[in-house]
This record gives structure tokens, sequence and C-alpha cells, in this order.
């Protein structure tokens, strides 16, 4: 049964090669020219989906790629489209039920908080709405986009929201500034095609699961990064892109981390300030009664949120 399930339905990852794969697309990766139109000596494409359970996976790599290699690379965040509906599924894995026990088990893996009870209790039809909320939110403002996409994963996988519906969307916009009416408009309008672009570029390049990182040089060169890796995985493909690329030193205390992260899970923390995992979260306990920090506790884990 466990080797069957990724095949009936993508929502159940693949823990070994921390892959969700999708059930199309294409299994040789396509010879196209992605172009590079940045400063930034490297792009790094990235293939992923707001309710993809293997991308939470990664969120401690990236953030920490973003602080020592934020000057090399431009990270670009495209929508793959992980569950269109559950009509496509035949047999073994068909409903949403099915899915709450398999999060559970990731978050166990991943060591990232996530609750699998959303899917018992207000279950998504479709991982489309969100996608499609997150490029409308991309025509408005990039930074506030990548808030957005945060701020809507934590909704999802911690706090057992359905972000299908609208009006968790139009919170996750105000919270991190988003116009809320802009958004909607967008979200109606031509943030679809948007969506629609990505998932057609997405087939043109093979992608058949998230997360997939293409790391793409000046000359056109491409690296791939399928599936969850540990850090050194990401970094090598950057510097076999750049050779030149250097590392940024950063500020590794938690008053430094939490100004350019208001959120941390203990993993993320762990990665980002190079303390050992257990320390990790016993700092951030302390820093919650000295009143520095605020905690949510799921079933699986916690994440700690900067007090202004």
């Amino acid at each position: 049964m466990k080797n069957e399930t990724p095949k009936t339905n993508p929502l159940l990852c693949d823990i070994e090669t921390g892959m969700c794969e999708t059930t199309d697309g294409n299994k040789e990766t396509t010879s196209i020219n992605i172009v590079q139109s940045t400063k930034k000596s490297v792009k790094l494409i990235y293939y992923t989906d707001p309710i993809c359970s293997s991308c939470w996976g990664i969120e401690p790599q990236l953030r920490k790629l973003k602080l020592e290699y934020g000057n090399a690379i431009e990270i670009e965040y495209r929508m793959g489209g992980l569950l269109p509906n559950w009509s496509y599924n035949s047999g073994g894995i068909s409903k949403p039920a099915d899915v709450a026990s398999h999060w559970d088990e990731v978050s166990v893996h991943y060591d990232m908080p996530i609750d699998g009870d959303l899917w018992l209790e207000d279950p998504l039809d479709s991982s489309y709405p969100p996608s499609i909320a997150f490029k409308a939110a991309q025509m408005q403002d990039n930074k506030k986009a990548l808030l957005f996409l945060r701020e809507i994963k934590e909704m999802v996988l911690l706090h057992k929201k359905n972000i299908a519906k609208w009006e968790h969307l139009a919170t996750a916009a105000k919270t991190v500034g988003l116009n809320v009416e802009q958004l909607k408009t967008e979200f109606e309008g031509k943030a679809k095609a948007l969506f629609e672009e990505d998932l057609k570029l997405g087939k043109e390049l093979g992608v058949r699961g998230f997360p997939t990182i293409f790391v793409v040089n000046n000359a056109g060169n491409k690296e791939i990064v399928y599936g969850t890796r540990p850090y050194a995985f990401y970094e090598m493909a950057i510097l076999n892109s750049n050779p030149n690329a250097t590392k940024s030193e950063y500020s590794k205390n938690w008053e430094n981390l939490f100004s350019i992260y208001p959120t941390l899970t203990a993993r993320e923390y762990s990665e980002l300030s190079g303390t050992p995992r257990k320390e990790s979260e016993n700092a951030l306990n302390e820093l919650v009664s000295k009143g520095c920090l605020e905690k949510h506790t799921t079933k699986n884990g916690a994440i700690w949120k900067f007090i202004n």
C-alpha cells in the first residue's frame, strides 16, 4: 500500500525522495532555455504548492540560502498545482481523510510542525485557489507575496485553516500588508492566467513533483535539485552554477533572526543559528518565558513568533 499511494494521490509524498509527485508531467526534463534576466549570478526557479508538505520540509534550508547566498541568487517562485480536485483519483486513496495521518508522519520525518487533522476537520477541495492568490499577490508586491505565501502555509499546516476559502486568504493578505481589494480583483482576473503560465512552463520543464528547484546561471546552464534535501545539496548546486558565488556572514543571534523571519520553528532556528536542535528548543522556550516570543503549539511541534 505504501509504495502505491504516491501514484494515486500527489498529497501523499514519498518521504524517501522528499517529493510530492503529481499524477501527470513528463518523466524526462525537456531541454528548454530559461532566460536569466537578473543582476544576480544565479537564478533558482522553485516549483512549489501552498499545501505541499515536503516543501514545508525545506523551509529551513531555503531560509538559510537566502541569508548566506542572497547576494548571488534570485529565487523565482512558481506554482505547480498539486491538487486540482479530488476527481482524478481512482481506487486506492480517494478522499481527504486519507491524507491526515500521512501529514502527521511527514511532520515527524522533517521535524517541522504539521497538523494533519485539517483533512478531517475542514479539508481543501483544491490547492488552486491559494496558488492563484499567490500569483495575485506577486502582481502587487513580490516581497509581500513571499510573506503571504509563508502566512498561508502556516495557516494550513499549523492552524488547520482551509486556505481554499477566500476569508482565510483575505486575512493572510491583511496580515502581511497587501491591499485586499486589489488582491481580490487580480485573484478573480489576471492571476489565473499567470497560474496557468506556471503550470504550462512546469510541464515544459518536466516538473513532476514538489519541491523542484532549477538552478540556472548566466550562461543558461541548468542544474536540478529534486525533493527535500540537506542544505549542502542546494549550496553545491549554486556553487556548481557559479563557483565565484561567495557566502555572506550574518548575525546568528535570536533578535537578528526573528527580525528577518518573524516566525521560526525549532528546526529552522537550529539551521539558521547553528545551535543543536534540542538546545534551540530550550532557548526558544526561555525567550517565551522572558516575554520576547510567543509560542503556538500543535500536536506535532511548535512555532515561535516575535512579539513586537
